[in-house]
């Protein structure tokens, strides 16, 4: 499995051999430093902690020395395996090793996970896609409301229905992307279709076996 953490810079798009417009999302991602190695007889479990965006040295605090990074994740792993390098190479998993964008290849499946936007509190209408009501003539009600939420039995509103609450700003995954082109300039992704959160949201990037 490769995975790496990355920054949401934005959609572009780009055209392919054939002149067709690709929609694309840009992601800084990497380089990220591989902090420990979680194992089943020392932790309990099996995983890679790696971490991105290295602090000041002026804003890091003594006991984060070791760990001098803005984003720590880990990515747990059934069995720690191997990790196939853009050469073909395979890279066992070390602490200190340096992660970037050289691990993937065009035409990766990924899997990409982050927060999503946050869009405050919202209507059934919005949040839940409901039709709303008659606008006809006659009508004394909004039209975008959800109607009635509970009958006279059992005279109470039902558990899980459908509300007007809180949208966005919840973890979401979004599978089946692909990795249309590497920037190894610039440590940049391009990734096909959109990926959650706005600009500068940290992303979790994961490759699909």
């Amino acid at each position: 499995m490769k995975f790496i953490l990355g920054l949401k810079i934005g959609m572009s798009q780009i055209f392919d051999e054939k002149g067709n417009q690709i929609p694309v999302t840009v992601v800084e991602s990497g380089p990220c430093r591989v902090l420990q190695i979680k194992t089943k007889e020392k932790d309990g479990y099996e995983a890679v902690q790696i971490g991105f965006k290295k602090k000041k040295d002026e804003k890091v605090k003594k006991p984060q020395k070791e760990t001098p990074f803005k984003y720590i994740k880990e990515f747990s792993l059934p069995k720690i395996q191997q990790l196939k390098g853009a050469h073909g190479d395979n890279l066992n998993y070390k602490k200190g090793q340096k992660l970037d964008v050289s691990i993937f290849e065009e035409g990766d499946s990924l899997s990409v996970s982050g927060i999503s936007k946050g869009k405050g509190f919202q209507g059934a209408v919005k949040k839940w896609g409901f039709h709303g009501r008659p606008t006809s003539h006659g009508m004394k009600h909004e039209s975008r409301t959800l109607g009635s939420v509970g009958g006279s039995t059992p005279s109470r509103v039902i558990k899980g229905r459908k509300m007007p609450g809180r949208m966005g700003g919840e973890r979401k995954t979004v599978r089946g992307l692909t990795v249309v082109k590497i920037d190894l300039k610039n440590n940049a992704l391009m990734i096909s279709g959109a990926v959650p959160g706005r600009r500068g949201t940290l992303l979790e990037i994961k490759s699909v076996n």
